[in-house]
């Protein structure tokens, strides 16, 4: 049995013709950008074990699978891990409905004829966002949270086409911030990052008005922040952003929007998020959803990337969902477009739009509410214990940083000890935060009962006393 995973262009006078014609000279040019280090030479990749190097039958392959997952430590729910993805709860129902035919499906909806039940979907979707974010217009989704603020800052680029300033907040995401580099990268502009506060980890508004100026495009605010504090001044950010005439970024975690104002009321000229908490779960990495919106200002809405569904009418007067304002998009513009986003998250946005409507307005604060205060009840517990959980003051929605320098060892050391008693620790984020020393993240969520945040305690105190021994 043959097997051709994939036809090369391994003749050197069509790769030579390939790479002529898009302007690179050769393939160390085209991948240039690519640091040296973590290529994969020729020799390497005729080494690389790929696959099962021979076709087996399917029972055969899997057995080998399963060989290979059983090697996997699964942790539910006892996984405590913070810093961007979190273990929700996800209703089965959201699975059942998003694997039926007219969801399930790689069709991109052009067609509106035939495709009013998807189209339908995510107009529920953008409208829901909209609410809860209280913002005007929501795309039908962005690839992740990181992707959907690197497209908003270069879309802030594309309106305020004279100025060539980004202000970050230092508090971010680290990914994110990695990202939004490497998409702003070729594009001539200037990034800095605004301080944050020692003592309450939130922005440090001094250090924001003496770095933002007139060739300021765009000032973005996490909140809650990566340390998961509420930043307090967002709407006076917003203000110091609009007097410079620079457009206001924020970032926010959409289920905390069950307890804090949304980023609309705020002042924020766009939004952007990661639905990935809203009935999406866990899944090494993926798929998530990336949340976009704006305010109603065409100047913004025409520079949006991703697609937009609209409510118009059919030639006989029915109500009827469309695709709008497509001359933004790859399809029609190709390099012009607003974005190269093209396949997106739809069957995620459409996962969200089922969860929201499962849970409803009260349904969403009372979820918040339960976060905030099983959160805040595992502070205290963990507090009693001797560890550092109040490095920052302020409050702060589903995680927070401990320290464990007085500890005496290295937070590795307390981790690979959580981990022989099943439960994965916090992320540890000194690595980007060297100024905090043996710190990591610890997030809260609904899946956590009461118990397992005892069990944590519990465990957590007795690798304490056995390093006092």
């Amino acid at each position: 049995m043959d097997s051709h995973p994939w036809i090369p262009n391994s003749n050197r006078g069509i790769r030579e013709k390939m790479l002529k014609k898009i302007g690179v000279k050769n393939i160390d040019e085209l991948f240039s950008d690519i640091p040296r280090n973590v290529r994969i030479s020729k020799e390497e990749w005729d080494n690389l074990e790929i696959g099962l190097k021979n076709p087996v039958s399917e029972i055969t392959a899997r057995r080998i699978i399963e060989e290979k997952l059983s090697m996997n430590k699964v942790f539910v729910p006892l996984l405590f891990l913070g810093g961007g993805a979190y273990p929700h709860y996800v209703p089965s129902v959201i699975k059942y409905l998003i694997s039926r035919g007219e969801f399930l499906t790689s069709y991109t909806p052009y067609q509106p004829e035939i495709s009013q039940g998807i189209l339908q979907a995510l107009f529920e979707y953008q409208s829901l966002m909209a609410e809860l974010l209280d913002m005007d217009v929501v795309n039908s989704s962005m690839y992740d949270w990181a992707s959907a603020l690197a497209e908003a800052l270069l879309m802030s680029l594309r309106v305020k086409k004279n100025k060539r300033k980004i202000l970050l907040p230092s508090n971010m995401n680290p990914i994110h911030k990695r990202v939004a580099n490497t998409y702003l990268s070729p594009h001539n502009v200037r990034i800095e990052y605004i301080n944050y506060d020692h003592d309450t980890g939130l922005i440090d508004l001094e250090d924001l008005k003496n770095k933002i100026d007139e060739n300021t495009a765009a000032v973005y605010v996490q909140s809650p922040n990566f340390f998961g504090y509420i930043e307090e001044n967002a709407k006076e950010i917003g203000e110091i952003a609009h007097d410079t005439d620079s457009l206001f970024i924020m970032g926010v975690d959409p289920i905390s929007l069950g307890l804090i104002k949304p980023p609309g009321e705020l002042g924020a000229d766009i939004a952007v998020g990661e639905g990935q908490p809203l009935g999406l779960g866990l899944n090494y990495g993926g798929p998530y959803l990336g949340i976009f919106a704006t305010r109603m200002n065409m100047k913004l809405v025409r520079q949006m990337p991703g697609r937009i569904i609209g409510l118009t009418k059919s030639v006989d007067g029915s109500r009827a969902f469309t695709m709008i304002l497509q001359t933004r998009e790859q399809h029609i513009r190709r390099a012009k477009a607003t974005s190269n986003i093209c396949t997106n998250e739809a069957l995620s946005a459409i996962a969200a739009a089922i969860y929201l409507a499962l849970l409803g307005r009260n349904g969403i604060r009372k979820l918040a509410e339960l976060i905030y205060y099983r959160s805040h009840y595992a502070q205290a517990r963990l507090r009693e214990i001797g560890l550092n959980t109040d490095i920052f003051k302020s409050d702060f929605f589903k995680e927070f940083p401990i320290n464990f320098d007085n500890i005496g060892v290295k937070y590795r050391y307390i981790h690979e000890k959580l981990l022989e008693n099943n439960i994965h620790g916090g992320l540890y984020i000194g690595n980007w935060f060297p100024e905090l020393g043996e710190t990591a993240l610890y997030a809260f969520t609904e899946a956590h009962t009461k118990n397992d945040i005892d069990l944590l305690v519990e465990k957590l105190a007795n690798i304490i006393n056995e390093l006092k021994r």
